[in-house]
């Protein structure tokens, strides 16, 4: 892959993060990530009166991902309010891993680091697979071994 945008990239999650819905919280976050066939997807979070059905920004973004046709998450930033860098959830490094993988790139607020250094561990259909009584499953296009 080509050198990444980061500041392209941010600049996008901060334009999306601008139409989150956070009446509850006042924190709005917008996210962004770059696809492996090139294109951009964002999310912003959107927040209910029943705390725990409320949306994180990286699921809007996982949402437009897949209503696009799919693929590989390469590259994700996410941003608040003040348009600072911010570290996704402990929810959404789960989702991030399961549509970008153990190289995804990931901008966090001391710099970049992978997936796998972000959620070290990470469960997914491999670990599914291991267990003799669990529905096998096939393993997803973003976390195939010989995806980069």
């Amino acid at each position: 892959m080509e050198t990444i945008d980061w500041e392209n990239l941010k600049d996008v999650a901060c334009e999306v993060m601008q139409h989150a819905y956070a009446p509850y919280s006042g924190y709005p976050v917008g996210a962004a990530a770059i696809v492996d066939d090139g294109r951009i997807v964002s999310g912003c979070n959107v927040e209910n009166a029943a705390y725990g059905v409320g949306l994180c920004a990286e699921c809007g973004m996982v949402s437009e991902l897949t209503k696009g046709g799919g693929g590989r998450l390469v590259a994700f930033v996410a941003v608040n309010g003040n348009r600072e860098v911010i570290v996704p959830c402990g929810r959404c490094r789960q989702l991030l891993f399961e549509h970008g993988g153990k190289a995804l790139k990931v901008l966090m607020p001391h710099g970049v680091m992978t997936m796998d250094e972000v959620l070290p561990y990470g469960f997914g259909p491999t670990e599914l697979n291991e267990v003799e009584s669990a529905v096998k499953v096939d393993m997803p296009y973003a976390l195939q071994e010989n995806v980069q």
